[in-house]
């Protein structure tokens, strides 16, 4: 079982972008538990692209219509990672499905790994100023989930960051809490980016008081940024892109 039979394999259950990360790339990334990594090489990042009609909706405020979406794209990650962990097991390997959305610490915003960071690793994406993965043929109108395995799958190289000068997730925050601040691969700290706190009193605080919002939710900088944009897509270059 090589890469390209599991990106295969994902993007026939539903995935649009599948990518492989060498574990070592993630070497000391936070996990719960501490162990999680153990006994496994690489991690396959799957991302299914969001439905820019329901995005474009998004104005200041997430709407109702977007909250569910997430919801259901959520699940069908969920249901993609399950599906291929089955196939991944019936070979005689190991892997495990991390759940697409899954908030275990409501303080410092953390789940079991970074979906974000297996995905920049796997190519998927870079890291943009808001924090979210920017993938080039449909920016960051994605979401993502990863599976752990034990096989030995050729990764993939990271991509370069391409955000440059643009401000445009920062200019629209309702939070005001995008720093502007650019990074050549992953931020050394989520505040290096971003005043964390005012990101979460709008996302988990305010925002889900709004008629029709059910939890944490913001989609505003997904909105805004040109490169998930028809005229800030490209077409894909590399073999990472579904």
């Amino acid at each position: 079982m090589n890469s390209e039979h599991i990106k295969d394999l994902a993007r026939h259950l539903g995935a649009d972008v599948v990518g492989v990360a060498d574990l070592a790339l993630l070497e000391g990334i936070q996990t719960d538990p501490l162990n999680l990594l153990d006994g496994y090489k690489t991690a396959i990042s799957i991302a299914v692209r969001l439905a820019d009609a329901v995005v474009d909706l998004v104005g200041s405020a997430p709407t109702p219509l977007y909250h569910q979406h997430q919801l259901k794209v959520n699940a069908l990650l969920d249901e993609i990672a399950v599906r291929m962990v089955s196939y991944i097991q019936s070979s005689g390997s190991k892997a495990v499905p991390i759940p697409a959305s899954h908030i275990l610490d409501r303080v410092q915003w953390r789940s079991y790994i970074s979906h974000k960071a297996v995905a920049i690793a796997a190519g998927v994406g870079w890291q943009g100023k808001s924090l979210v993965v920017v993938n080039p043929q449909y920016g960051p109108r994605v979401r993502l989930a990863t599976i752990l395995t034990d096989l030995s799958l050729e990764p993939d190289e990271p991509v370069s960051n391409r955000c440059g000068s643009c401000s445009a997730c920062a200019d629209a925050c309702p939070g005001r809490a995008i720093k502007n601040v650019n990074t050549t691969r992953h931020y050394s700290d989520r505040q290096e980016a971003l005043f964390l706190e005012r990101c979460a009193a709008k996302v988990a605080g305010e925002f889900p008081e709004l008629p029709g919002i059910e939890g944490p939710t913001c989609g505003v900088c997904i909105r805004a940024c040109p490169w998930g944009q028809k005229k800030g897509r490209e077409k894909p270059k590399t073999g990472v892109q579904g």
